[in-house]
């Protein structure tokens, strides 16, 4: 194992380590800013008992050594997003097939560990088996592996699937398991995991990963192991001993509790080699609402999510618990551990499955969410209490944003369980509500036979892949693609095509799924086969060949029920050889002869099934499409009835949603009917050769029977109206079916008046629908219609109508259950009717209530919260409810007990109109109160046919208000309910006659207009008028002020294209730009203002306009108003709301939120044209202004809480805020938290958006505090620091903690609370001799914390005398010890006390001259009297006081103007440096001297210092210059390496513009492991150094870059890299994140960018070089060559030369010398005279080739043609090759073919 060193640079044990072990690796942050230094700690000072105390305690912030691993911010679970390779985990095993092990991991996610993934050992046995025939030996996985065995493994890969999401890719080899530990690192006593690697005659050689190292396990060992162990076999050992350095290791396998052992740390556990499922003891060091913070192995930080806490203990900061490490981050160092019983208890197993059986797919409703974690997800309690987990990803949709608010909002949900953790022993669940109405979750879901829609995935070659969900696929057989056999399904089916197919055969166990696309089967309604005992004689269903043989056709249908035809049943015709006339796949008809179910046997006819074919086509003709039928029922599936029609016992089918126009209906219909029953006021719609459809749907047969249909294509004319019912969804439309057959498109834009997105939101398969004929095509016989409801009329009372039907219909079905089960409570369910009153008894109270009757006597009697609101409940309290809804079912009824409900009924009266409340919904029905008569009725929630709801915000809820018109008081259909007509909000008037008016001049006031509404916004209504002018409706004029809820848009109500009739209420000129302002300088045009109010509408009734000033002066502070939003003014953070077309008054941003994280973006609260209550805060007449708030308060109240905006940070009174409604407060330093920080205004800024507690208000400024306790009085912790509120609350002797208020010559005061401030006199300070306050002054500056004893309390005058001695608080001394004062003798203090008088008195007289007589009273006595206001504290207190005045700009009492020299000059800036701002040396001191002062104490204790020797002055004078100049020294040297933040930031004061000094700052944080600083610095870089400094602000980005490489993930590259280039040179930034890519190995990624950079940067010649580099480096010499072609063809032809050479170069470095040297050779023929690239190729020759090589091209070039001084430059280095490496032969040789040029060139070369 490797050093404790690596962790503890400056802390370990005393033992002497060699020079090697001192280093600590940090080559990965090294490297980040590509320095080739190597990071290097000092050597430790000291050893034995010192080094031990730092090994005791080490430190975990920022200093000189590396900090261990960094406490979470937050803490939450496990993400499949944060996962990285290397992560150790801890599993548990889930499954095992052949050839993988699905495991389940911490947090609900799961792996898979592949059969390759074991052991070394293990991949070598089965690649020998495979290459032999021998098998015997090989051992499968369910050998080794069973479902509950915890493994320890580590992801060895991350794959991402076809459809995006994350697989897990697990390994358990020893050797990437235990990859950290080295053969040093073993100790006795370890637990390791490892695999079995061979089985020897003694006992098993075991792989542990470690290399160099052979673990042995005896025979001994192995007793505890029932079974033999097998190569590859996973077992946890246990180290026994290790011999010869670790080379040999003995195990063995213990029983579980010895296994469970403790780790400890004389084990040599280290952050590098912890590994996963060992046990540690920790201590809790954090306790937060989200998890633990654990402390362990002395010094390691660990997190315990929610889901690894115990559910019902209680843990709190300190304890010792016992925790077992449950997975490891490497690379963030993020240690995962849990307290979960079963995982820390010896012997405890884990259960892969739950106890309860398997729940998995199961959708449960009235769910309750019992805590959220943000970051986590939330818990949720099932309704059996079973406590489950939502994951946060599952708590909403996946394009919606995370909010924890929705999630609480809702009482209850619906949950569906999607998986149960073994790892965590608890269900995962999810409240989505696409997952929750998901059809299919699991193969279990899927039944063979059933119709389903999915999504093409891929075609393979025995068949195509098609996808239903997410994660249920199937396959449809290539011979099922089709009815016919395709040659090629590609042309038919791509990828991401929409199919409905027919279930072949499913087997949930094994996930096998097999559907078919051949139509036949699809489209088939005959009975389906689904098992033997379907296969009833004489019954007809299609099947497919599978076989044909000579003896007949082997057909199958569902689920492998196959049956045979004989010979002589395939055909009335003779048939001889069946391959002749049938094929494989081909889909025929069949009918049962015999079926044995019992032997599975099954014999079939298609001579009969033909036979039955023309007999039930013969009487067909008998029923006419139109025709009222009677029929009986004969088989009920779940796709419809078969039926015979009566009497002639004709075979028809009745499709389910054919059975009811309200399809909510229809499943109720089906379950009440059975086989055998009779079926009257049936209508034949469409009738065939296969079958006859018959209809149920009321409004289908009303169509046929008053003739509003066509028969054909012939008959459908423009314009004509057909009532129909939805066939089909399609993305582009819906195809509307019509009796007779006829099918019809309605297009998108068709569909309905509001727009919509998704058309399968729209309308429902089966829906009835009421259609238009627009446009026929008459040469394709198509034809589309209009769905849109202002285009189609409805017949008179249709809604009414429906009503009644779908009402009895519900009736009949209560009737015919109650009837036909004999039960005594489903009839007195039947009995029961909407508005009946009950006797009950409370049974259970919870978010709601459920009661129980004797009358009904297991029935589910429950009230929603909404239906108990205001009534106070108790258990077996006896109540009267009113019924709203009774579902027989479920035996469930719905009630009701608020007062307005159960009170005695008034009665109605036709025509009479009220206001209706939603009470109950119930899918097409809802059940609604009558104002105030107690009334109940029922209507449907949809008003029209084609009524679409696009959001659930257009839907019915409960609660909504409506405006209703009686019309039948009592109808007896309804069982003597109210018969009415509803619409939302206030019914619009229609006016049958209009007065057309029109004027010049624009409209009048009062005039009643109509028109057209031409567009609808949030704010207003346009409006075209009869006369062609445009009129404005303003949205606070659109319906009654009384009926707008709040949350709504009363502009929605009205619909464009609507005829409307209004009322002029003012106008206004507008200027237009219809013509050119030259030719019509002053042409305006009139907009009338309109009302659509009904009470305004009323021409008897005169109004009277009513002015701004008016309407503003009418409300008073306090007022409840209604308004209507107007706009956000983003600029200053205000809303503006109106009330009326001509009044606008505005929010402030305190005004409109109470919760800080709306700060950001308030106006998504509120959009434009909604409808909000609000309070009057102010009216101010001058000028006309109205301001309120919309938080429910209009003024401030002492003890709330309200938000608050930080405006200023004063160190002396606090944090100023300003507070809602204009007021102001201030926060004291003791009221900011309930435990005191040494830095209490850090966490505070300007503009921070703060809760407060409002404690008071003096003199119009408010007393505030921040502390939680007030904040949250019911989640708060334990408050460490009491809130002082008198001086009663104190007591003697006890120890408290406050600031630093000043510090004076009469000591220290303290700041205890708000009001109080104590005082430590100098004597009780320090244990040191001080002569005044200047040394106290400056280690103790304003807001020190400190912690102090109260010595006494005077009651009377309101004083505490507190004392900061050591002894007496527990703490160190306020001075240090550096500064090397001299200790107070003993008895000093009583002798002080007796003397402060006469030293006061002495004082004053010393400084009579200087001081004023006010003063000198105040110095007689050291302490004067105390007030309330805290001003004649002492001098000092003076001096802030008159601070304070003047930053307050309040006057205050001005007893004392002067002050005490000492008390009143503020103490000098002091740098940590040790700089002063004294001009002189004389003025520097030693750090051992005190200052010279005028207190006479240190004159009293020591003479001697009165009068200092010359000698001992010059002394402190050399003293004090020598350490200036040290300082000076270690400052200005280079070299020295800042140690901290603050050296750091000194630093850059003087080189903001060096990008060096940056860097070794973030490096400083990185190697804390301080990532957030890191990017913080380099954020700061950026924003510092000078925008001309562009080298130097690219080292930055390149930093950045590298940071985000190692440490961020690739969308926070992307973001650097993209702003990156905005900032520099794009060009130089690709090259490095290039250069980044290829060092950190990451090969796909550089390639990818290199190909962008040489698109985009052909041009450049340095691109192509750059990629060729890196081409050769990874070896692609082929891919360099063709990337030189591109080059050269890329670059003008004047580089072509350079860049072959260059790429030359680049072969001979990186890639083959040959190809390098060839390359040369074919320039160099071409530019013979280019000496320098001869200079080169001789160069590099001289490296790689040899030296006959080097000879010739010499030879060459001195014969080369150019000037004599160029070849002589050739001759000096051909002369001093030889002489290095050449004989005295050939540098004769050479200098013989000097005189030869020589001689040849003549007088040229003598020259």
């Amino acid at each position: 194992m490797a050093s404790m060193e690596e962790d503890f640079p400056r802390g370990g044990p005393a033992k002497k380590l060699t020079e090697s072990k001192t280093k600590v690796e940090r080559t990965e942050v090294d490297n980040l800013f590509q320095s080739n230094e190597q990071a290097e700690t000092k050597k430790r000072k000291g050893a034995g008992k010192d080094a031990d105390q730092k090994f005791k305690k080490p430190k975990t912030g920022t200093g000189d050594h590396l900090t261990l691993n960094a406490e979470a911010k937050c803490v939450e679970i496990l993400h499949i997003k944060n996962l990285q390779e290397g992560t150790l985990l801890l599993g548990c095993v889930k499954e095992v097939t052949d050839f993988e092990v699905t495991v389940g991991l911490p947090c609900g996610m799961e792996g898979f560990l592949s059969i390759m993934n074991i052991c070394d050992s293990y991949t070598k046995l089965l690649n020998e088996q495979l290459d032999s025939d021998d098998t015997e030996e090989i051992c499968s996985l369910q050998h080794l592996f069973y479902p509950g065995m915890v493994l320890r493994c580590v992801l060895a890969k991350l794959d991402v699937r076809k459809e995006g999401s994350l697989s897990i890719q697990l390994s358990i080899n020893p050797k990437l398991v235990n990859k950290a530990l080295s053969s040093s690192s073993l100790k006795a006593g370890m637990a390791l995991s490892g695999c079995v690697e061979s089985v020897e005659d003694h006992g098993c050689i075991v792989d542990i990963g470690v290399s160099g190292t052979k673990a042995f396990l005896p025979k001994k060992a192995q007793e505890n192991i029932p079974e033999e162990l097998k190569v590859g076999q996973y077992l946890t050992f246990q180290v026994e001993g290790v011999k010869n350095d670790g080379r040999v290791v003995h195990l063995s396998v213990r029983p579980p509790t010895a296994v469970r052992a403790c780790a400890e740390s004389q084990q040599g556990w280290n952050l590098t080699n912890l590994l996963p499922g060992l046990l540690v003891q920790a201590t809790i060091k954090k306790v937060t609402k989200h998890g633990l913070i654990l402390q362990f192995l002395s010094s390691f930080t660990g997190q315990v999510d929610v889901l690894h806490m115990e559910p019902e203990q209680s843990y709190t900061e300190g304890n010792e618990v016992r925790a077992c490490v449950l997975y490891v981050e490497p690379s963030t160092r993020l240690l995962g551990l849990s307290l979960r019983s079963y995982l820390v208890q010896p012997g405890a197993r884990l259960e892969h499955a739950p106890a309860g059986g398997e729940r998995i797919g199961e959708v449960v409703k009235d769910c309750k969410v019992v805590a959220t974690h943000h970051m986590s997800g939330a818990m949720v309690v099932l309704p059996d209490k079973t406590l489950t987990f939502a994951h946060r990803n599952h708590l909403k949709e996946p394009n919606e944003p995370p909010t924890d608010n929705r999630v609480l909002a809702k009482t209850t949900h619906t949950c569906r369980i999607l998986s149960f953790s073994p790892m965590d022993q608890i269900y995962f669940v999810s409240v989505r509500k696409s997952v929750v109405e998901r059809r299919f979750h699991r193969y279990h879901d899927i039944q063979a036979g059933q119709l389903v829609e999915g999504t093409v995935s891929v075609l393979i070659e025995h068949g195509m892949v098609v996808h239903l969900s997410s994660h249920i696929k199937g396959l449809v057989p290539r011979t099922h693609l089709s009815d016919i056999l395709l040659k090629n399904p590609e042309r038919k089916y791509v990828p991401g095509m929409k199919i409905k197919c027919r279930v072949l055969s499913v087997d949930a166990e094994k996930k096998n799924l097999y559907l078919s696309r051949k139509k036949a089967l699809v489209e088939s309604s005959l009975p389906l086969f689904l098992s033997y005992a379907d296969a009833r004689p004489g019954l007809v269903s299609h099947g497919y060949v599978v076989s044909v043989k000579d003896f007949g056709c082997i057909v199958r249908f569902y689920n492998d029920v196959r049956g045979l035809v004989p010979l002589n049943e395939l055909s009335s015709q003779p048939i001889i050889n069946p391959e002749e006339m049938f094929y494989v796949g081909q889909v025929l008809k069949a009918k049962v002869l015999q079926c044995n179910p019992d032997k599975a046997k099954l014999v079939l006819s298609f001579k009969a099934a033909e036979g039955d074919a023309e007999e039930v086509a013969n009487p067909q003709f008998d029923c006419e499409v139109g025709q009222r039928l009677e029929a009986r029922i004969q088989k009920k599936s779940v796709t419809g009835l078969e039926v015979a029609i009566l009497p002639d016992d004709i075979r028809a089918v009745i499709p389910t949603m054919h059975l009811s126009d309200h399809l909510s209906n229809c499943p109720l219909l089906l379950e009440s009917m059975q086989e055998g029953d009779t079926i009257s006021n049936l209508i034949c719609f469409s009738k065939n050769k296969r079958n006859i459809a018959i209809s149920k749907k009321p409004t289908v047969r009303w169509s046929l029977e008053q003739g509003v249909f066509a028969k054909n294509f012939s008959e459908v004319t423009v314009g004509m109206q057909l009532i129909g019912w939805i066939k089909n969804l399609m993305p582009y439309g819906v195809f509307v079916e019509f009796p007779y057959g006829l099918v019809g498109l309605a297009p998108k834009s068709a569909m309905t008046d509001k727009f919509i997105s998704n058309t399968a939101i729209a309308f429902q398969p089966g829906q009835t629908v009421m259609a238009k004929v627009t446009n026929l095509d008459e040469e394709k016989q198509r034809f589309l219609v209009t769905l849109k409801i202002s285009e189609v009329m409805c017949p008179e009372g249709d809604a009414q109508t429906r009503l009644i039907n779908g009402l009895q219909e519900r009736r009949a079905v209560a009737e015919t259950l109650a009837v036909r089960e004999d039960s005594d409570l489903r009839q007195q369910l039947a009995a029961l009717i909407v508005g009946q009153k009950l006797k009950l008894t409370v049974d259970t109270v919870d978010s709601g209530a459920r009661f129980k009757s004797d009358n009904l006597a297991g029935a589910t009697i429950k009230a929603t919260e909404d239906q108990v609101i205001g009534v106070e409940l108790t258990s077996g309290q006896k109540v009267t409810a009113v019924v709203l809804h009774v579902d027989i079912l479920s035996s469930c009824v719905h009630v009701s007990i608020l007062p307005k409900l159960v009170a005695k009924k008034k009665s109605l009266a036709e025509g009479s109109k009220h206001t209706a409340t939603v009470q109950h919904i119930d899918q097409d029905f809802a059940t609604v109160s009558l104002g105030d008569t107690a009334q109940l009725t029922v209507i449907q929630t949809s008003s029209h046919l084609n009524e679409v709801f696009p959001s659930e915000s257009d839907k019915l809820k409960a609660g909504m208000s409506l405006s209703v018109e009686v019309i039948e008081p009592r109808c007896q259909e309804l069982q003597g309910l109210a018969l009415v007509s509803w619409v939302f909000g206030s019914p619009k008037e229609h006016v049958s006659t209009f007065k057309h008016w029109a004027s010049s001049r624009g409209h009048r006031f009062g005039d009643i207009v109509r028109g057209k509404v031409r567009a609808v916004k949030p704010a207003s209504i346009q409006v075209t008028l009869e006369d062609g002018r445009t009129g404005s409706v303003h949205v606070s004029e659109v319906v009654e002020l009384a009926e707008v809820r709040p949350g709504s848009f009363p502009t929605s109500t009205v619909q464009v294209g609507s005829e409307i009739t209004a009322r002029v209420i003012g106008g206004r000129e507008v200027s237009t730009h219809r013509f050119l302002p030259f030719s019509h300088p002053k042409f305006k045009y009139n907009i009338p203002e309109l009302t659509l109010i009904p009470s305004k509408l009323d021409e008897n009734k005169d109004f009277k306009p009513v002015t701004p000033e008016e309407k503003i002066n009418g409300y008073t502070v306090g007022e409840e108003v209604t308004c209507f939003v107007s706009k956000f003014n983003q600029k200053r953070k205000t809303l503006e709301v109106t009330t009326d077309p001509c009044v606008t008054m505005t929010v402030d941003l305190l005004g409109m939120i109470t919760d800080p994280k709306y700060s950001s973006h308030p106006e998504k609260l509120y959009k434009i044209g909604q409808a909000v209550l609000a309070k009057v805060v102010e009216v101010n007449s001058d000028p006309i202004s109205c301001t309120l708030s919309l938080t429910g308060v209009h003024q401030l109240e002492k003890g709330s809480v309200t938000l608050g905006v930080v405006t200023n940070i004063h160190p002396q009174f606090g944090v100023q805020v300003k507070l809602p409604f204009g007021n102001m407060g201030t926060v004291a330093v003791t009221d900011l938290s309930d435990a005191y920080r040494p830095t209490p205004f850090d966490a505070y800024s300007k503009d921070k958006l703060l809760r407060c507690f409002l404690l008071g208000n003096e003199n119009g400024k408010w007393q505030l505090s921040l502390r939680p306790s007030r904040l949250y009085p019911q989640q708060s912790k334990p408050v460490k620091d009491l809130e002082v509120l008198s001086v009663d609350h104190l007591k003697e002797g006890k120890t408290i903690r406050g600031y630093v208020k000043s510090v004076g010559q009469h000591g220290v005061f303290i700041r205890l609370s708000t009001s109080i401030t104590g005082r430590a006199q100098l004597q009780q300070c320090t244990k040191y001799l001080v002569k005044d306050d200047t040394v106290l002054s400056k280690h103790l500056p304003l807001n020190t914390l400190l912690t102090t004893k109260i010595c006494s309390i005077d009651q009377e005058e309101g004083l505490v005398h507190l004392s900061l001695l050591p002894e007496d608080t527990g703490k160190p001394d306020v001075l240090p010890e550096t500064l090397g004062l001299q200790l107070r003798p003993a008895g000093e203090e009583k002798k002080k006390n007796k003397k402060t008088t006469s030293v006061s008195k002495a004082a004053t007289t010393k400084k009579k001259r200087a001081a004023s007589e006010s003063v000198q009273k105040q110095l007689e006595s050291p302490i004067t009297k105390k007030a309330k206001t805290d001003d004649n504290d002492s001098g000092v207190e003076v001096y802030f006081r008159e601070e304070e005045d003047k930053s307050d700009k309040e006057p205050k009492s001005n007893s004392v103007k002067k002050v005490t020299p000492s008390a009143a000059v503020p103490s000098r800036l002091q740098v940590a440096a040790g700089f002063s701002w004294d001009a002189h040396l004389s003025s520097l001191k030693p750090a051992s001297a005190a200052q010279e002062g005028d207190s006479s104490d240190g004159e009293d204790q020591d003479h001697s210092n009165k009068k200092r020797s010359r000698h001992e002055l010059q002394q402190e004078k050399k003293a004090a210059e020598k350490a200036l100049v040290q300082r000076e020294t270690e400052l200005m040297d280079p070299s020295l390496r800042p140690q901290d933040a603050a050296a750091f930031e000194r630093l850059i004061l003087g080189s903001p513009n060096s990008s060096l000094l940056w860097l070794q700052y973030m490096a400083h944080h990185l190697q804390a492991t301080q990532i957030e600083q890191a990017r913080a610095v380099a954020e700061r870089a950026l924003k510092t150094i000078s925008f001309r400094e562009e080298q130097e602000k690219l080292n930055v980005w390149v930093a950045l870059l590298n940071l985000e490489n190692m440490y961020g993930s690739e969308e926070s590259l992307k973001v650097v890299f993209e702003r990156a280039q905005q900032f520099c040179e794009p060009m130089p930034v690709y090259q490095q994140l290039a250069d980044i890519y290829a060092k950190s190995n990451k090969t796909k990624e550089a390639e990818g960018l290199y190909k962008t950079m040489v698109k985009r940067f052909r041009q450049n010649k340095a691109v192509w070089l750059s990629y060729g580099t890196f081409l050769l480096q990874q070896g692609q010499s082929d891919g360099a060559t063709v990337l030189l072609q591109r080059a050269l063809k890329s670059l003008p032809t004047k580089e072509s030369v350079d860049v072959i050479a260059k790429f030359a170069q680049l072969e001979f470095r990186y890639g083959d010398p040959e190809k390098g040297r060839t390359m040369f050779d074919k320039v160099l023929t071409s530019y013979p005279k280019r000496t320098d690239l001869w200079s080169v190729f001789l160069d590099l020759m001289f490296k790689h080739g040899s030296q006959k090589e080097v000879r010739a091209l010499f030879d060459r070039v001195i014969a080369l043609s150019v000037s004599v001084k160029k070849i002589k430059f050739f001759f000096k280095r051909y002369l001093e090759y030889e002489k290095k490496h050449g004989t005295p032969q050939t540098i004769q040789a050479v200098k013989e073919k000097a005189v030869e040029f020589v001689e040849a060139r003549g007088n040229e070369a003598a020259n």
